[in-house]
């Protein structure tokens, strides 16, 4: 059985070990992948895993309109980070890179497999720990992705149906 002290000692050193390896990920270069302006691979990997379940209910239930929406909110995800500051982008990175270590993935997020095939229930857990926790930072990290998650896909054109909204007004030119 381990003592308390054993306890903590593995604690800090896991802590350590998990906050190089995120350092290490975001240090290494970053490319889009092909279609993305910002995202990478794993990133869009990490993407399409939360928009199930931030935009359940919200989404098509059938197939293939479902992954044409996933799709669609990928790529608004995409614009949206690619449209924000250097510094945002730089901490939006840093989430990714830790969520796409597997330890990070693990240890901090919960979800045991690669994010392309986490389960639906895997995935939702994940986002109420983070919903609730007691750390503020992981709050915070919920707040990121879900409301640019969200608004990614109230601001494609092709949610405003489903939701009864016409659409942004027509403005005329002021009669001259």
């Amino acid at each position: 059985m381990l003592t308390r002290r054993q306890f903590l000692k593995v604690g800090v050193a896991s802590g350590v070990v998990l906050a190089g390896a995120g350092w290490l990920a975001t240090r290494r270069g970053r490319a889009p992948a092909p279609g993305f302006q910002w995202l990478d691979e794993r990133s869009a990997r990490i993407v399409t895993a939360l928009v199930p379940a931030v935009l359940e209910g919200a989404l098509p239930a059938a197939q293939p309109a479902r992954g044409d929406a996933v799709r669609e909110a990928v790529a608004a995800f995409d614009r949206a980070v690619s449209g924000l500051s250097p510094p945002v982008q730089e901490e939006i990175a840093q989430l990714f890179a830790l969520l796409g270590l597997a330890a990070g993935r693990f240890i901090v997020a919960g979800v045991r497999s690669e994010w392309a095939e986490a389960t639906g229930e895997e995935v939702t857990a994940f986002l109420a720990r983070w919903r609730s926790s007691r750390f503020g930072l992981l709050r915070a990290g919920y707040q990121a992705l879900t409301q640019l998650i969200i608004a990614s896909w109230y601001g494609n054109p092709a949610s405003w149906e489903r939701i009864g909204y016409p659409g942004p007004p027509t403005l005329e030119p002021p009669p001259s």
